[in-house]
């Protein structure tokens, strides 16, 4: 194997690919990004046997092979390179990597080690715009659960109702739903995504492949994201989602619009006590403004108002005051909506006059 391409080429492909890397695995060669080279373009594959991507570049290739390279390493390396171009030459199972004034040898492994990729048979699809995506990845993930017992919880619910595509997740306190629109819908969409994948994807999305759209391919097992030159396999998770649409309020007593900043800022400054008590604050929502609270704990208490527009009932309710300061750092908007019905109901929260997006926590006993 034989080719030269870029750094700045080269340093791109090897930080998508490297995405795919677990090192916290046994078996060396999934520490290794695969690369292979024929026709004109060079191809990186990764894997951690649950996450794989493909992505390729353009290189002038003078002789055809493959290897496979130590992810951490190579990626570092590369990046330290100076704008120019780099030859790489793979003789065995070791590559040269050669610049106008550097030379190096790093030792890889046979490229026969390296399990295949799974191929995804389309059962269904669709193709949303990468700026949509973004904002929905950004909107949902978040209210996963990260470390669960209950697998299900950990991933992020894809379904196609009516031409629009919803994303959910929930850990059983907090839910978030993004409604997003897409086209070119096949099959039957119904489907859940680990958020490690999710937020993966995310990450590739920020650093770009030339390209508005995502193409993404279901399967029964499987999902592919294909953007531009990237292409992302992931497997699913089996069973049911909870019905998710039970548990968000149809109704409410009290409506009240406040200023995102104002509000968040009241709670980080609250939050300082309340986390001696499990972030627990109480807002009384009365006369035009809210008043949030914190029980007593060993360093003290806090009290303050902040200004508010209130329709209904005086209310009141305890939450989170983390989970509301997460939800509100992800609204795409300066005015946020609270939505409270009884002490025991969630607490609905949306952007003002938008009706794409809803989050809803779990209250606390007061």
């Amino acid at each position: 194997m034989r080719l030269t391409c870029s750094q700045k080429d080269l340093s791109k492909a090897l930080m998508i690919a490297s995405k795919a890397v677990d090192t916290n695995n046994t078996l060396p060669v999934l520490n290794n990004i695969h690369l292979k080279a024929e026709g004109n373009q060079l191809h990186f594959t990764s894997t951690n046997l649950e996450v794989a991507i493909v992505y390729h570049i353009a290189t002038d290739v003078k002789e055809g092979g493959q290897v496979t390279i130590p992810a951490k390493l190579l990626t570092s390396y590369v990046g330290y390179l100076k704008d120019g171009s780099v030859e790489m030459i793979v003789e065995g199972v070791d590559m040269q990597l050669k610049t106008s004034d550097s030379k190096t040898r790093i030792k890889g492994i046979s490229p026969d080690e390296f399990p295949p990729i799974p191929i995804v048979e389309k059962e269904g699809g669709l193709k949303i715009r990468v700026s949509d995506l973004k904002q929905a990845i950004n909107q949902v993930v978040f209210a996963a659960a990260m470390n669960t017992t209950r697998p299900i919880l950990g991933g992020v619910y894809f379904i196609v109702v009516d031409g629009k595509l919803n994303m959910v997740s929930t850990d059983s306190y907090r839910l978030s739903e993004k409604s997003v629109e897409v086209s070119e819908v096949s099959g039957d969409v119904s489907c859940v995504i680990p958020a490690k994948t999710i937020l993966e994807l995310g990450s590739i999305l920020d650093v770009g492949a030339g390209d508005d759209v995502v193409e993404v391919v279901t399967s029964k097992n499987q999902i592919k994201f294909i953007l531009g030159a990237v292409e992302m396999t992931s497997r699913l998770i089996e069973g049911q989602f909870p019905n998710y649409k039970q548990i968000i309020p149809q109704g409410s007593k009290t409506q009240i619009e406040l200023d995102v900043s104002a509000l968040s800022l009241v709670l980080k400054r609250i939050n300082i006590f309340a986390k001696e008590n499990n972030n627990k604050v109480v807002l009384k929502a009365s006369d035009g403004k809210i008043e949030v609270t914190t029980d007593s704990t060993q360093y003290g208490e806090g009290e303050v108002e902040v200004q508010a527009s209130i329709q209904g009932e005086d209310n009141e309710i305890a939450l989170n005051a983390q989970f509301l300061l997460e939800a509100l750092g992800h609204l795409s908007s300066r005015q946020v909506v609270l939505e409270i019905g009884e002490k025991t109901a969630p607490v609905m929260i949306k952007a003002k006059d938008k009706t794409d997006f809803v989050h809803i926590i779990m209250p606390l006993k007061i």
